[in-house]
């Protein structure tokens, strides 16, 4: 008797078709932001060069990323993910009950927390540089103020991370691999 033909394809049914959304550097810029805050997070006061060194590559990445958001491709475009307040909160309540829409770049939430990281990142970037400076040299106040903001990211990530997964569950995609991939079901 004949061994069956091997389709490579589980129960012999198609896999689902997937397209680019997310560009190369969109990708490096996500996952370097992850490496570079996680290293500035973890040095502080500790290892001051490399906490000032992962800081200052932090603000050339925001930097380059603000102008990809205009002038990038579709996906990585603020026009094409920033959408009105009343979209967002109507886009959170839809997904807390489990039926918001499938977007295939980034929904209206995600679209607002890029804006929400990006602003507070700029702000952490700006009150680090500042704390290097002659003028603020040893500002108790100011450090204080750069670690209220810093404290308010590790925040604004948890709530990434939970958003990232809710929308994995809720639409049956796995959104960390199409961060690595670039890729996503059509």
């Amino acid at each position: 008797m004949a061994a069956p033909a091997m389709t490579g394809q589980a129960g012999g049914a198609t896999p689902p078709a997937t397209v680019a959304v997310w560009d190369p550097f969109v990708r490096l810029f996500h996952w370097s932001l992850v490496a570079l805050f996680v290293c500035a997070f973890l040095t502080g006061d500790e290892i001051a060069w490399l906490h000032i060194g992962a800081g200052y590559t932090i603000a050339v990445l925001v930097i380059l990323r603000i102008v990809w958001g205009f002038v990038g491709p579709k996906n990585a475009r603020f026009a094409t993910f920033v959408r009105p307040p009343g979209e967002v909160a109507s886009f959170l309540r839809d997904s807390l009950r489990l039926k918001a829409r499938r977007y295939l770049g980034h929904n209206p939430a995600g679209g607002a927390m890029i804006l929400a990281l990006l602003g507070l990142l700029t702000f952490v970037s700006i009150t680090g540089m500042l704390l290097t400076t002659d003028a603020f040299w040893g500002s108790h106040a100011l450090k204080e103020v750069h670690e209220a903001g810093v404290y308010a990211l590790v925040g604004l990530v948890f709530l990434h991370v939970a958003g990232v997964l809710l929308a994995s569950i809720e639409h049956g995609e796995n959104l960390v691999r199409a961060m690595v991939t670039g890729r996503k079901r059509a």
